[in-house]
């Protein structure tokens, strides 16, 4: 059975911690993990998470990118995992823009992200993954593997002046719809 999973908060060491290379993926105990984040991410309608924000230190993330109320633009897709990521490329161009994080409830800052990564990973199936993302999944990747390296997102902020509260973000999507 599924459960949600616990979110660790800024200020819990484990958010500032590298995580290890998962060599176990086929491992029952590490696929239920997954299936658990998979289920918690979806339950607290998040994009993406991060095995140390529900207090893992293993190199995994979800991507689950979909519309909601935080980021109505967001495109749609399957959650996927991934495994023991790098990003082997990036492009030269960054864009900033908004993040949120659920381990940093009622803040968002002004990100700059590449605009186009080239990544390698393993899937839970124990498959390696050569693939390319673009604009905002490449966001999603780059800010769920900032936490595998103990960051968060608002150690690539380029100034505190480019941090807002949730309900002022609120009114800029609401306006910009």
């Amino acid at each position: 059975m599924q459960k949600k999973l616990d979110i660790a908060y800024l200020g819990h060491d484990i958010l500032r911690s590298k995580t290890t290379r998962v060599d176990h993926i086929e491992d029952k105990a590490f696929q239920e993990f997954i299936d658990h984040m998979i289920y918690t991410v979806k339950a607290v309608n998040g994009l993406g998470i991060a095995a140390p924000q529900v207090y893992k230190k293993d190199r995994v993330f979800i991507m689950a990118s979909k519309p909601s109320e935080r980021y109505p633009n967001a495109p749609t897709m399957a959650p996927i995992t991934i495994i023991n990521p790098e990003i082997i490329k990036h492009s030269k161009t960054t864009t900033k823009d908004w993040e949120g994080c659920l381990s940093i409830p009622g803040i968002r800052g002004l990100v700059p992200r590449y605009d186009s990564i080239t990544v390698k990973y393993t899937n839970r199936f124990g498959a390696l993954i050569n693939s390319s993302f673009t604009g905002f999944i490449a966001r999603i990747f780059q800010h769920e593997i900032d936490h595998l390296n103990g960051l968060v997102f608002l150690d690539r902020l380029e100034t505190n002046k480019d941090i807002i509260t949730e309900s002022e973000y609120q009114k800029i999507v609401t306006t910009s719809l």
